[in-house]
């Protein structure tokens, strides 16, 4: 089974992290490094269903449906992801402990399976690397101390100068 693990340091509280990566509002100004990714109809609480809608691509529709599977405000989101219909669900999991100079974030998704699996792992994986290594830094960058988006980030949008 493959799965997809990646860690990174933020220079930001916990708070700031947390509220970038679950305010429906903000999510679009990382995911895919600000080009896609709506998360409609979600809300950090467990048993919640939502999609995350995109620009469709050649052998992929654009949505992928998700169901809130745990939830610790600031420390942990855990939910499911099913990208093509009849697929079965993987898993995705968002770790957030503080540290000295701010925050550690461990993304782990798990529950590929067989060589399509493989391969879409290696797809998704490059994919998270860059949204998380380029996105989300660039968008904690533009959000206040409080996770409040400044005035001259949300004018710009969220795939401006992403």
């Amino acid at each position: 089974m493959s799965e997809i693990h990646i860690v990174r340091d933020y220079p930001h509280p916990p708070v700031k992290v947390w509220r970038a990566m679950t305010d429906p509002d903000l999510i679009p100004y990382w995911t895919s490094t600000g080009k896609g990714a709506r998360a409609v109809g979600f809300e950090p609480e467990v048993g919640n269903h939502f999609r995350f809608v995109a620009k469709p691509m050649p052998g992929w529709r654009g949505i992928v449906d998700c169901e809130v599977l745990e939830v610790r405000e600031r420390e942990l989101l855990r939910y499911t992801w099913v990208g093509a219909e009849g697929e079965p669900p993987s898993e995705v999991r968002y770790l957030l402990e503080p540290t000295p100079a701010g925050t550690r974030f461990t993304y782990h998704h798990t529950g590929f399976t067989g060589l399509g699996g493989f391969a879409m792992a290696k797809l998704l994986g490059a994919v998270r690397r860059r949204m998380l290594t380029t996105g989300l830094p660039a968008l904690l960058a533009d959000l206040d101390d409080t996770g409040a988006l400044r005035v001259s980030a949300a004018r710009r949008g969220p795939a401006a100068g992403r």
